[in-house]
C-alpha cells in the first residue's frame, strides 16, 4: 500500500496520540468503512412517533425555532 507523505505524516501522528501501530489504526479504519454505513448516520427511531396536531411545521421552521415563544 502506498500513501502520500502528507497522509503518512498524519496517520503516524494519529497512531502515536493514541497509543497505537500505524498498521493497528489502518486496520480498525479499514474495518469500520468496510462495515458499511454507521448507524448514527440514520434517522433515529423516535423520529415520527409523535404526533403535536400541527401540520404546518415545516412551513414556519424558522418562527418555531426563532422566536421567543414569551412574548
Amino acid at each position: 500500500m502506498f500513501l502520500e507523505e502528507r497522509l503518512l505524516r498524519k496517520l503516524r501522528a494519529a497512531a502515536r496520540r493514541q497509543g497505537v501501530s500505524a498498521a493497528t489504526l489502518v486496520r480498525e479504519a479499514l474495518a469500520r468503512y468496510l462495515a458499511g454505513p454507521v448507524a448514527e448516520a440514520s434517522v433515529p427511531g423516535i423520529a415520527g412517533r409523535f404526533a403535536s396536531g400541527t401540520t404546518d411545521t415545516s412551513a414556519r421552521v424558522d418562527e418555531l425555532l426563532w422566536n421567543d415563544p414569551h412574548r
